[in-house]
């Protein structure tokens, strides 16, 4: 327990530290591919929520990091183009601010899971992977089919978007928005991992007959495990967006809901802190091997397939041992 202390501590340390340096030696690229990882990473900490605590391998939470990168193009392009996005009833404007738009990608996004997961619970194992996949296509040809928000093309952001008193468009800034929010989403995470509620979402894991003889329905914390999952992913949909200050249907894509999986894997499936050393790695595998060959993930299936193979708790249960709950 104590070297997985430590662990984490000098994965946020070095999280904090390369962007600092970065920013000494004038390398504001540098500073954009550690936010792109801090971002991910939060997704990462979102899908682990259902897959690590729940058990719940879903193949559509590319559904919910879309939901809520489209969540701040709209609101974003209503308000660059000074167009209502509703008149009648209410009139509807669109906002720039990030807290808004947060709140906005968070309830969207926690909807969808609800809706989602309302159905798709009703089956198991791979029927499970299944139906989460198909909702993810469906938002994803959903998205190509409105041109409305640039449909195929996607929908660009002329500005960042912002909050008071900060130049978001420094990366140095963006980047200290995001690292806060995951050190937030990591608080609220591990609290609600070592929350009455997370050791009975393990138990259900484990063995769901032994939970319902104790008066606690499975589905009921499946559902809720779902939904805070979609919602943190939702987050992390509207962040990425906003780096790029760009939204296409990629973010809705299966492949898209593969590398979100692939992180948890990577780091370690259960693990708190797992999906953001996985993520971490797959920046830098995708940034250094990236730039000796367009098949670089190649290398990645090959680093992946060992983990699975040798190290079953993921960089995590490699370096730290087995934990005590979640291997």
């Amino acid at each position: 327990m104590r070297r997985e202390v430590m662990l984490n501590a000098a994965l946020l340390l070095g999280l904090l530290a390369i962007p600092l340096w970065a920013w000494m030696v004038d390398e504001p690229f540098t500073i954009t591919l550690v936010t792109r990882a801090v971002i991910l990473a939060i997704a990462g900490v979102g899908l682990n929520v259902a897959l690590g605590l729940g058990g719940l391998v879903s193949l559509g939470h590319a559904a919910f990091f879309g939901l809520g990168g489209y969540a701040m193009g709209i609101l974003a392009y209503h308000a660059q183009t000074y167009i209502p996005l509703i008149e009648m009833p209410v009139l509807i404007e669109g906002t720039k601010s990030m807290p808004v738009i947060w709140l906005v990608a968070i309830l969207v996004s926690a909807l969808a899971a609800l809706a989602i997961g309302a159905l798709s619970l009703r089956t198991t194992g791979v029927y499970f992977i299944m139906i989460t996949l198909a909702f993810g296509q469906m938002f994803y040809y959903f998205a190509i089919s409105w041109p409305a928000y640039g449909g195929e093309d996607g929908l660009s952001i002329y500005v960042r978007n912002g909050m008071a008193g900060l130049n978001t468009m420094d990366p140095l800034t963006f980047f200290a928005i995001c690292y806060a929010l995951l050190l937030l989403v990591l608080f609220i995470v591990s609290r609600l991992a070592a929350s009455p509620f997370g050791l009975m979402l393990g138990a259900a894991r484990q063995n769901p007959a032994r939970v319902e003889a104790v008066g606690q329905g499975p589905y009921r914390l499946y559902l809720t495990a779902f939904v805070i999952s979609g919602a943190i992913t939702g987050l992390a949909g509207a962040l990425f967006a906003d780096l790029n200050r760009f939204v296409s249907p990629v973010m809705l894509s299966w492949q898209t809901s593969g590398e979100i999986m692939v992180f948890v894997i990577l780091g370690g499936v259960g693990r708190v802190f797992g999906p953001v050393a996985g993520a971490a790695l797959f920046i830098a595998l995708e940034h250094w091997l990236g730039g000796l060959s367009e098949y670089w993930h190649i290398y990645l299936g090959a680093i992946l397939l060992g983990v699975v193979l040798f190290a079953r708790g993921g960089i995590y249960g490699l370096i730290a041992g087995r934990g005590v709950a979640h291997d």
